[in-house]
């Protein structure tokens, strides 16, 4: 009976946990106070249910429970700073709290067009002023909510690692006196980069794992898609966001073609089509109608939505628009220029006009100190000279690309590749 419970009370805390962050958050103005006041809010929940058994609304009792703690914390607050400069925003807040149905609340939130709770939780666990590294730990433990053990184990990366990030994101957070708030006018375009980026990496890690013996761990797939459906719906406005949306869903369609049953890689020129998840396309395809749908400027998730829906509209591999696929890179090597950009365009060319093309696109990469270590650099080398039948030289590519793979199933492909040379 109590493991049940337990079940139940993890189930919920795992989708209403962010909500709950972010609107004791928002009252409290420390995140690193709101987590805390949440997580008190679950132990009750764990000493609680199992005795009196589940309430009929789990997540209003967590919510209700979160609540009180944070009324709690304010008037000590207010007792201990009473003479404090901030005791009228205290106040205001603690007025807040008396709100008897914790709904209307919620709503209270709502005093613009993006003014969600939610919105404001990813938009400050996001904060430039946090490393990479920091950003995408504190979304996943606040928006995500995994557990400090998930993370590190998702990533790769010692427990104790991943909770000196967050403990570290949360201190920096307060100290710099991070509002928990949407930033306005122009501040927002550009902070929207910062999120979108840790998003897509948390999608990227879990397409494709940068070390470990899983080429993919579909789970961090689906804690991006959750975050980035997420803010689609709080930001409808923001045709980026859709851009992304429109991208990462169009790529989750390929995740059960691109192992085989052994959990081997399988490149997307070899893939079984028929195993795509053609219901991920067609929302991936209406998330991207929707951010053209906005006129706004193109950005870099829409064109690479794009280059993406360019794969999923094509029957077969042959009958890809690589013409098309190598425009597309070129302008976005306009928008969001960089090196590996730049190496799918030698791809995309190599595709549309031939393997020696693509290789006078990829030659001027070779010295690029940014690629010195990126194993797609040779190993784009190596299937364009294998293509133009130079195979000793296609050899020593693959090689040299599957020593720079950290991730064991693409060494794997990569030194299959090598040894397939005649």
């Amino acid at each position: 009976m109590h493991s049940q419970v337990h079940d139940t009370i993890a189930a919920v805390w795992r989708i209403e946990s962010a909500r709950i962050v972010a609107t004791v958050a928002r009252r409290v103005r420390d995140l690193g106070v709101a987590e805390e006041l949440a997580q008190d809010a679950l132990v009750a929940a764990l000493e609680r249910w199992p005795l009196d058994g589940p309430p009929d609304n789990p997540a209003a009792w967590l919510m209700t429970t979160a609540r009180n703690r944070a009324l709690d914390y304010l008037r000590h607050r207010q007792m201990a700073e009473a003479r404090h400069e901030d005791l009228a925003r205290d106040l205001e807040a603690l007025e807040a709290l008396t709100v008897p149905d914790f709904v209307d609340a919620l709503d209270a939130a709502r005093q613009d067009d993006i003014g969600d709770d939610l919105l404001r939780l990813i938009f400050t666990a996001c904060h430039p002023i946090l490393s990479t590294e920091a950003r995408v730990a504190l979304t996943l433990k606040l928006l995500g909510g995994l557990t400090t053990h998930e993370i590190a184990r998702a990533y790769l990366v010692p427990e104790p690692t991943v909770a000196q990030r967050i403990v570290r994101a949360k201190r920096s957070l307060s100290q710099a006196k991070v509002p928990f708030e949407v930033p306005r006018g122009p501040a927002l375009p550009e902070r929207l980069p910062s999120v979108l980026e840790v998003v897509y990496l948390i999608f990227n890690e879990g397409y494709t794992a940068t070390s470990g013996g899983d080429w993919m761990r579909p789970a961090l797939c689906d804690e991006a898609l959750r975050l980035g459906r997420t803010l689609a719906e709080l930001a409808p406005n923001l045709a980026e966001v859709h851009g992304l949306v429109a991208l990462m869903e169009i790529q989750a369609s390929r995740l059960a073609a691109r192992v085989d049953a052994q959990g081997q890689a399988i490149l997307l020129a070899d893939q079984n089509r028929a195993r795509w998840d053609h219901l991920l396309i067609r929302r991936g395809l209406a998330a991207l109608e929707r951010s053209q749908a906005l006129h706004q400027p193109v950005g870099n998730y829409r064109l690479q939505a794009e280059i993406a829906a360019c794969h999923a509209r094509a029957p077969s591999a042959q009958a890809t628009d690589w013409a098309r696929i190598a425009a597309l890179y070129a302008e976005l090597m306009r928008v969001a220029p960089s090196p590996v950009v730049e190496l799918n365009r030698a791809v995309a060319v190599g595709m549309a006009q031939g393997p020696a093309a693509g290789l006078a696109v990829l030659d001027a990469l070779l010295d690029d100190k940014a690629l010195r270590h990126y194993h797609w650099l040779p190993a784009v080398q190596g299937d364009l000279l294998h293509k133009l039948g130079r195979m000793d030289e296609a050899r020593e590519a693959f090689l040299r690309a599957a020593e720079l793979a950290g991730n064991e199933r693409e060494r794997a492909v990569l030194l299959a590749r090598a040894q397939a040379q005649p």
